[in-house]
């Protein structure tokens, strides 16, 4: 029997547990823990992304404007030229030939216009004494007008043919570098229609420019004068800087997706960059150093009176732009005029002071929120019946 009280005693002393449990709803204490950030001096940088392709400022391609063979060759890849040094010579047999031929022609007209001109002077004079008639007159001035007008066009003819044959010995238009080189000595070139490309010469490479492809959707932020910082996959541990220096305005669509082309300078004194090299490039497109920010997600922050302990308030204000505190049981709104924003950060022009801590965010743990929480990461779980409410709270307070 004393033993039977006992097991009583117990069970009564559990189930009066079991619905003191079930008064109070088997629930953990909730409790709030709140995010906060100093506003304090930092740096704004907002960027654009981009590859391009790395390219002397100046270079010049060589071509030939007569055909013949290639008879010799002066300069090879890398080779360092001097404006006006010979760096190939074509065959000039031929136009030799056709200088020679020219020059025939010219000393044949020059001959017939001497004729032509004693004979016409002749004329003249018996013409003014009246003793030719005026036909045999103007057929003279006219076989002394073809005489020199075919005089001058073998001239033309000579002078053609110098020139030609001056351009069988082709020099180098700039001083540079000697980056391609097309042909080989023996090689025929013929300029019919397009001139051959025989060297492409850079002018310095120490002074080398990335053209940038960037998005339609990113060109509007891109100005003259920015500050660019690029990497080439040949030196992956060095950070190249250059500025923008122009914007094209022409744009090019590959596979429907427009783009600008940006020029960016690449001061190359080391001589690290070479032609050719693709560069990813990161364009500043808005540098503010120093300002008073606070991260972005201060100004979306706002308290919710669910969250509220007891004896908390809230000192709400009715403006756009404002961030909370929390000083002692009260959160106190801010107003705040906002200046430059990348996204994560945002400048505070006037409103607060540096070295305020400004609520970012919430967490809360324990209780019936924390449960829907995990409730809603696992989609297995039972939910409770009033999930709905309390979700659409979370967002309100988020």
């Amino acid at each position: 029997m004393k033993n039977k009280k006992i097991w009583m005693g117990i069970g009564a002393v559990v189930i009066v547990a079991l619905v003191i449990w079930m008064c109070s709803g088997g629930k953990k204490e909730e409790t709030v823990e709140f995010e906060t950030a100093k506003a304090e001096r930092q740096d704004i940088h907002t960027t654009i992304t981009a590859t391009g392709t790395i390219e002397p400022v100046t270079s010049v391609t060589v071509g030939t404007q007569v055909s013949g063979i290639v008879s010799k060759l002066y300069v090879d890849y890398n080779s360092v030229v001097k404006k006006g040094q010979v760096i190939a010579e074509l065959d000039k047999t031929n136009l030799m030939s056709e200088l020679n031929r020219a020059k025939a022609d010219l000393t044949s007209a020059e001959s017939t216009l001497a004729y032509e001109t004693s004979n016409f002077k002749r004329y003249q004079t018996l013409f003014d004494k009246g003793l030719v008639s005026a036909n045999d007159y103007e057929s003279a001035k006219l076989s002394y007008e073809k005489a020199r007008q075919t005089a001058a066009s073998s001239r033309e003819n000579v002078q053609k043919a110098q020139t030609n044959l001056g351009y069988a010995t082709i020099t180098s238009p700039i001083d540079g570098v000697v980056l391609s080189k097309s042909v080989e000595e023996g090689q025929t070139v013929a300029a019919s229609f397009n001139t051959p490309e025989l060297f492409n010469i850079a002018q310095d490479l120490t002074d080398m420019r990335v053209i940038a492809d960037i998005d339609e959707a990113d060109i509007g932020g891109v100005k003259e004068g920015q500050r660019v910082t690029f990497t080439v996959d040949a030196f992956p541990d060095d950070k190249f800087e250059g500025q923008v220096t122009q914007v094209r305005q022409e744009a090019t669509t590959t596979s429907n997706v427009v783009t600008y082309e940006v020029v960016i300078s690449a001061p190359n004194k080391d001589l690290k960059l070479k032609p050719g090299l693709t560069a990813n490039v990161t364009i500043y497109t808005l540098e503010k150093n120093g300002v008073l920010a606070v991260p972005a997600k201060a100004l979306r922050f706002t308290p919710n009176e669910a969250l509220l302990k007891d004896g908390q308030q809230i000192e709400d204000l009715e403006v756009p732009m404002k961030v909370w505190t929390l000083e002692g049981n009260t959160f106190k709104a801010h107003k705040v005029e906002i200046g430059t924003t990348n996204g994560m950060l945002t400048e505070i022009v006037s409103g607060i002071s540096e070295g305020t801590d400004v609520l970012v965010d919430f967490k809360i743990s324990g209780g019936e929120m924390e449960q829907a929480g995990q409730q809603a990461q696992n989609p297995f779980m039972p939910r409770p019946r009033n999930n709905r409410n309390q979700q659409g709270g979370q967002q309100q307070k988020k």
